[in-house]
């Protein structure tokens, strides 16, 4: 027996030292059996088993440890993919590097790893040919939890919380605790960051960085407030969890969506390190800089062109600084909903000139809104549809006249830019339960109050107030109540007054209220963008102190309304 066990612990050591020696020589795929597969380089390692991949060897450590490792799923844990076949697809040389592109197929589609000489990491892409209609999609890691012990965004590096803090009793909602000394809460949601901006993010300790670089967001799903978790402890395992939300609903209201075979998600930029930030912070400038990358083999991802235009309002102002998007032709979901094709955002400069390029063939739905700033008066967005791109064509739309309106404004409060900015705790970090610290009754006084007196979201019963003078009512007055709702969350039901009269309800379950997860998953700039219009007879103002209300008679803890803008008009 002893002699039986020694020739296999020689074997083992055996096979461990020819995957060595082959690793030397560069990118490498290797089968051990009908399930398990290797790849990697002369610098790190993965064995790929039916749904995880598992032992991710670098600098000489397990980085997967006892964690789950990688894994590609959608809707949910419930819907992992499972891999029936690798193959090298593609390989080359590109700058002097060697590569493969390495195909992990599955019933869904095929995940791509492409695998360069000297790369610590590997890009990844995901090529469609049956995924099921669906809302969530990711790629994800779970990393040991001992080396991979803080997590970074764009806007929030701090340890991963300790596991020890995620008591049951604790629990108050999805992925949401109480503090154990009752100081605050611990969430997931709190590692949220904004899509279209994010340059790099992971997950690091000593001496081991693991990082997403996402040069090419024109795969995502959503428009510029498109907002997704990144990053967090796993609650039931401890953890490291870097998640790549590829097609996200963490913070809509809706978004189900079906994809065209072929549609291709990537190529994006998984990288190791030492866990250095500045090294992943150089390396997502050079990614960004080299994107679209030119070692893809694919036609349809290099049929690009460019689309430029200048947006006027038809005031005549140019539109200083809009928000602008290319999205679906002819949409029947909002501008964050949308998600079966291609999306590119962009802003205009003070002159209202845009320019948008690098952009996939096919026809697309212009889309542009106030993003605040000079234009923050304006409360009409514009949609032009039929904008055609070819490939390395220049598609130039002129100008382009955008509607607004005529009305004189007796008072506004907050800008328009379908974010809650400006107001007490707009756009803070985000943090569970915030809204909670607004109150329950509110008087904003026009022409002595300033924004930062009314609170971001509303989410208790009571009365929030605004106070305005009016020096005479026009004969030919019409009175028209414009409410921008950065976001909502269900459970919440408002009445609106004008003097005492109702002259409109926002009601919790309402059709055309849809209910977004901003409020309770730690949101305080955005969700789902809403904008309602409540006209009225000019009968029900007067001459002096007038008062607009919104009586919000039901609530539900932490849901609610997170204000954009309210504007009178008439």
């Amino acid at each position: 027996m002893n002699t039986l066990l020694i020739a296999l612990v020689s074997l083992l050591a055996a096979v461990a030292n020819a995957v060595a020696v082959d690793t030397a020589a560069g990118p490498f795929l290797q089968q051990v059996d009908n399930e398990t597969w290797i790849l990697g380089n002369d610098l790190w390692n993965m064995t790929q088993q039916r749904t995880y991949g598992v032992k991710l060897m670098y600098k000489g450590r397990d980085c997967v440890g006892e964690a789950v490792g990688h894994y590609v799923s959608y809707n949910g844990a419930a819907s992992n993919l499972n891999w029936t076949s690798a193959s090298i697809v593609a390989q080359g040389t590109y700058q002097g590097r060697s590569y493969i592109d390495v195909s992990f197929t599955a019933k869904e589609g095929d995940m791509h790893w492409v695998l360069f000489s000297g790369l610590a990491g590997a890009y990844q892409y995901f090529v469609n040919h049956a995924l099921p209609v669906l809302g969530e999609f990711r790629t994800l890691w779970r990393l040991d939890n001992t080396t991979f012990t803080t997590g970074k965004t764009d806007l929030r590096d701090e340890l991963l919380p300790p596991l020890s803090e995620y008591l049951p009793e604790n629990k108050v909602q999805d992925e949401t605790w109480l503090k154990p000394d009752g100081s605050g809460y611990i969430t997931k949601y709190d590692f949220t960051s904004w899509i279209r901006t994010q340059t790099y993010y992971g997950v690091y300790g000593t001496g081991f960085g693991s990082w997403y670089i996402n040069p090419g967001k024109d795969y995502y799903n959503g428009n510029h407030l498109k907002q997704e978790l990144m990053i967090h402890r796993e609650s039931s395992t401890g953890d490291a969890v870097q998640l790549n939300m590829i097609h996200g609903t963490h913070f809509q209201a809706s978004s189900s969506d079906a994809f065209a075979d072929g549609k291709t998600w990537g190529p994006w930029l998984w990288y190791l390190n030492d866990g250095d930030k500045n090294d992943a912070a150089e390396r997502a400038k050079e990614e960004f800089a080299a994107w679209p990358y030119p070692w893809v083999e694919d036609a349809g991802y290099h049929s690009r062109g460019s689309v430029k235009g200048r947006l006027v309002l038809s005031d005549g102002r140019p539109a200083a600084n809009a928000a602008v998007l290319l999205g679906d032709d002819h949409p029947n979901t909002t501008a964050l909903d949308m998600g079966s094709g291609y999306y590119y955002t962009a802003y205009a400069d003070q002159n209202g000139v845009f320019a948008i390029n690098n952009v996939r063939n096919g026809t697309y739905g212009l889309q542009a809104w106030s993003n605040g700033s000079l234009i923050a008066d304006v409360t009409t967005s514009l949609l032009q549809n039929g904008v055609v791109v070819g490939k390395d064509q220049e598609t130039h739309l002129g100008d382009i006249t955008w509607q607004v309106s005529t009305k004189k404004k007796l008072f506004q409060i907050g800008d328009f830019d379908r974010y809650s900015y400006g107001f007490l705790h707009g756009g803070a970090p985000h943090q569970h339960a915030l809204v909670a610290t607004c109150p329950a009754n509110l008087t904003y006084t026009v022409g002595c109050s300033k924004p930062i007196d009314w609170c971001f979201g509303q989410t208790y019963q009571g009365n929030w107030t605004v106070r305005f003078k009016v020096p005479s009512v026009a004969t030919d007055a019409a009175p028209n109540l414009i409410v921008s709702l950065a976001g909502y969350s269900s459970g919440a039901s408002s009445s609106i007054l004008a003097n005492g009269a109702v002259v409109g309800n926002l009601t919790s379950g309402a059709a055309l209220l849809p209910s977004d997860p901003c409020l309770y998953r730690s949101g305080t700039a955005a969700g789902e963008w809403h904008l309602f219009q409540f006209p009225f007879d000019k009968g029900l103002l007067k001459s002096g102190w007038n008062e607009v209300t919104f009586h919000m008679t039901r609530n539900t803890t932490w849901h609610g309304f997170m204000w954009d803008s309210i504007v009178l008009e008439w």
